[in-house]
């Protein structure tokens, strides 16, 4: 069973379970793969249905950052709780020691890049995650490649 059939049969559950929260979130997370869908004319796979997750995830975290600032504690909260139910059909993200290792293995192919090859170096390490079909933020991949690149070898 992919993503997408399974966020569809969890669709079902919360509407029979009558669980509004879960329900508004999922509705909200098949109505932007369904939107992806129609934009690509044709499924998804599922490392397709990941980034269109990791874009949701992406966005209600900004939007947790613009309600903490405009205090609104309970509009924050609620986009954390959206966040958690998201991430129930990501993989498991890699931590900081998978990713350091991964960016030196990209370095490590590339000779010996300068800190104004970050761009080359981050493609490439994003590059590698998505073959392997792992969940990374690019935030902490940006801050591994600057301090590999920025300690003398």
């Amino acid at each position: 069973m992919n993503i997408a059939e399974k966020i569809t049969k969890d669709m079902i559950v919360a509407m029979k379970a009558r669980d509004e929260k879960r329900l508004s979130t999922i509705r909200l997370m098949k109505t932007a793969i369904k939107n992806k869908e129609i934009e690509k004319r044709a499924p998804l796979e599922d490392q397709e249905t990941i980034l269109v997750l990791n874009t949701m995830i992406k966005q209600r975290k900004e939007s947790i950052e613009q309600f903490t600032k405009g205090n609104r504690p309970e509009l924050a909260a609620r986009e954390a709780e959206e966040i958690v139910l998201i991430e129930t059909y990501m993989p498991q993200a890699l931590g900081e020691e998978e990713i350091d290792r991964t960016v030196r293995e990209a370095i490590t192919e590339m000779g010996s890049p300068t800190i104004k090859d970050m761009g080359a170096v981050m493609k490439a390490a994003m590059a590698k995650f998505q073959a392997t079909g792992a969940r990374v933020d690019g935030k902490l991949v940006s801050d591994s490649v600057k301090q590999a690149l920025s300690k003398p070898n």
